[in-house]
């Protein structure tokens, strides 16, 4: 969305479409997507921050309610799976799939928006979710957008598998662009690359494109 563009029927609408739930209450609707660079400055404009807090914890609860559901297995287990769901990569890669920033309403550029906006946008429409349409309807909407990522595994499987080969350390080299983080790596003469919304991320990719590089052939 334009920078401090206000909101018009049709973006309500659209933003509706890309959640794919009809709120009640837009005002609550559109308080979801509103920053706080946007609220700072508009007397009486509701910004996402207390939305975002209720969407963590509801978030978290329908999260743990499904690996309860879904799976018989030990509590360290689904503490783990538990992670993967709701870390910031995820969420991150939720948002994406359902391309929510581009509703978002802020003030300043795209610098005054901080790395972990697009996952806390994510938890916001949780949050409004919940509180508009109930339990149910904020864990169909992660039904359908929030999938579990075994990327924060990657990093580590790689040099675990380096170590195990009497290899050095891998080596990262980072940049950025256009907001997205561009990441390589290099080990065993061969390079993996990858990219994200957040530094981490982006590692975690090329972690894994070289992991499976070079494991490829061994396994199975």
């Amino acid at each position: 969305m334009r920078n401090c563009e206000d909101w018009t029927q049709d973006t309500y609408a659209r933003a509706e479409d890309a959640i794919g739930y009809t709120f009640r209450d837009r005002a609550l609707l559109k308080a979801c997507f509103t920053h706080s660079s946007y609220s700072n400055f508009r007397p009486g404009e509701k910004n996402n921050e207390r939305l975002e807090f209720l969407g963590d914890a509801v978030l978290q609860l329908c999260v743990t309610e499904h690996l309860f559901e879904e799976s018989g297995a030990d509590e360290g287990t689904l503490t783990a799976r538990r992670q993967s769901y709701v870390s910031r990569a995820a969420l991150e890669e939720a948002e994406k799939r359902a391309d929510l920033l581009r509703f978002l309403r802020h003030s300043g550029g795209e610098d005054s928006l901080a790395g972990k906006t697009a996952s806390n946008l994510f938890e916001a429409v949780v949050g409004g979710i919940y509180l508009d349409g109930g339990y149910a309807a904020a864990r169909a909407f992660l039904g359908r957008f929030l999938v579990e990522t075994q990327l924060g595994n990657f990093k580590t499987q790689l040099q675990e598998l380096l170590q195990e080969r009497g290899e050095g350390i891998p080596v990262y080299r980072c940049t950025e662009r256009d907001g997205q983080f561009f990441c390589t790596v290099s080990a065993s003469e061969q390079t993996g690359s990858g990219r994200g919304r957040s530094k981490q991320a982006a590692e975690q990719a090329a972690a894994k494109q070289l992991y499976e590089s070079l494991t490829k052939g061994t396994q199975g």
